[in-house]
Formats: C-alpha cells, sequence, structure tokens
C-alpha cells in the first residue's frame, strides 16, 4: 500500500529529502508514485503538517 499525500501538503520538500526511493515529486501539493513508493513510512513521519498517510 502507498502512501498519499492530501492537501494540507504546505510543499516544504521535507519529504522529499527523506525519501528513500525517490517516489516523491515537486507541485503545488506533492504527489507519490504508488509504483515507486515501498511503504516504509519515512515520508509520513518527517511531514510537519501530517498530510501523508497511507492509501
Amino acid at each position: 500500500m502507498a502512501y498519499v499525500i492530501n492537501e494540507d501538503c504546505i510543499a516544504c520538500g521535507t519529504c522529499i529529502d527523506e525519501c528513500p526511493v525517490n517516489a516523491i515529486s515537486e507541485g503545488d501539493i506533492y504527489v507519490i508514485d504508488p509504483d515507486t513508493c515501498t511503504d516504509c513510512g519515512t515520508c509520513a513521519d518527517a511531514c510537519p503538517t501530517e498530510a501523508i498517510h497511507p492509501a
């Protein structure tokens, strides 16, 4: 199960720096590629707005 980023994302970039498989891409709201995500949860733990959750 991949993680997803919701509208609480402030595009701070913290999750991109933490993702070990580079599954997150930038935008107004960041997006996690479900085919690349390994469900490790590192991004969710790092997110300051708790915008990242399991899909």
